[in-house]
């Protein structure tokens, strides 16, 4: 597992090639999506105990080790309406519409990943606009398009935006891969790149400490839906 410090109360983990983000206040330690299944104990052995599970989507690689850490832990799992249904189940959320370019990709990157996460009691369903008691108050983004119920969440006290999978830095920033909506996954970025953000946290590729929104900014301006 690799941790990398972002904020004072910001850190990535990186748990066999999954990351995800923990954000601390004091003693209270929310996490922000949860890698694939099996990372719970690396993840523990990082952060000891948990007071709450926000998950951006229900893709396996981050929501797949929710129920083992909801099991150890009794945090209470948050996520997005659209895709709660799938995470209390266990089921799939429904297959991308994959560009012809994104078809080996994805094969390369899904190899060894379940097709799904094992199920986890979904406490909240998170809507627009909902506000969680976390980072000075963290302000929920309905952002579809990666999913139906994919969401961002923002601390706007902070200026911090975790952007889920609709926006990507992989080598440069760019918009996320594998969407079932290409075009509403582009207006979802321009909407986070409108926002005032110094740290963009992403589920692919390394954060952006400082400088955030001037670069998402330039990229969104580029997409067109």
């Amino acid at each position: 597992m690799d941790t990398v410090p972002i904020t004072p109360n910001l850190t990535m983990l990186r748990v066999n090639g999954w990351q995800l983000y923990v954000w601390r206040d004091g003693d209270s330690v929310t996490l922000i999506d949860t890698g694939a299944p099996g990372s719970g104990a690396e993840i523990l052995s990082a952060v000891r105990s948990v007071d709450r599970i926000v998950l951006t989507h229900g893709h396996v690689d981050h929501s797949g080790s929710a129920a083992e850490l909801h099991q150890e832990t009794g945090a209470p799992v948050l996520a997005g309406a659209g895709d709660a249904a799938a995470i209390r189940t266990g089921a799939a959320v429904p297959a991308p519409v994959f560009e012809d370019w994104e078809v080996p990709i994805h094969q390369r990157v899904s190899a060894g990943l379940p097709d799904t996460a094992p199920p986890v009691p979904v406490d909240r369903e998170l809507v627009d606009g909902d506000v969680l008691d976390f980072g000075g108050g963290a302000e929920i983004l309905a952002i579809p398009g990666h999913t139906e119920g994919s969401i961002a969440i923002h601390l706007p006290r902070q200026g911090v935006l975790f952007t889920g999978d609709t926006i990507a830095n992989v080598g440069t920033v760019m918009l996320g891969t594998f969407n079932q909506d290409r075009a509403q996954t582009v207006t979802s970025f321009q909407r986070l790149a409108a926002l005032d953000v110094e740290t963009a946290c992403f589920g692919h590729g390394e954060p952006i400490a400082s400088g955030a929104g001037t670069k998402l900014r330039e990229v969104a301006a580029t997409l067109v839906p």
